[in-house]
């Protein structure tokens, strides 16, 4: 299928939002409210963006079908930048057809020629096609480290201790 995968601008906000309401479905979670839809287009298109956007367009279609959310690390040990994938997603009815396989090779050559020394990203425990592509790729499932996380809630009330 022919795919073109460009860096979203800020016209594009309302389609990127759309696209992760898509996945907050797909993952039986709660898609962006309005106060989170402003802060994604601030912090993705302001003047000072927090994250880069990707999105893959497919002939026929004017809305986008796929879209990615990147942002830089740093590794100390390495003393170079980390690629962070912080999402990757497909519509369903545009999966199978090489389009997050596309993004992700893009992503990787990006990682390489930004003299990135890794680049990481995340996948949910029962998203066992992902991880069979991940794992076809040659990315390893990194056993040694423990995500944690603190929402906001939880940031509170420690900071009221």
């Amino acid at each position: 299928m022919d795919v073109t995968i460009r860096r979203a601008e800020k016209a594009d906000a309302s389609d990127l939002v759309d696209l992760i309401a898509a996945l907050a479905d797909f993952e039986h979670l709660t898609p962006p409210d309005d106060a989170a839809r402003a802060r994604l287009e601030a912090d993705g298109f302001g003047e000072h963006p927090r994250f880069e956007t990707w999105l893959a367009f497919v002939p026929g279609r004017l809305k986008p079908v796929a879209y990615a959310i990147l942002f830089d690390t740093y590794s100390t040990f390495l003393a170079r930048p980390t690629l962070y994938l912080e999402d990757l997603f497909v519509l369903p009815e545009y999966r199978r057809q090489g389009i997050g396989s596309r993004m992700l090779r893009q992503f990787i050559q990006t990682a390489f020629e930004r003299g990135c020394g890794r680049m990481e990203w995340a996948c949910l425990d029962w998203n066992t096609k992902a991880q069979g592509v991940y794992e076809a790729l040659g990315a390893r499932h990194l056993k040694e480290w423990f995500s944690y996380r603190l929402n906001r809630d939880a940031m509170r009330q420690f900071l009221d201790r």
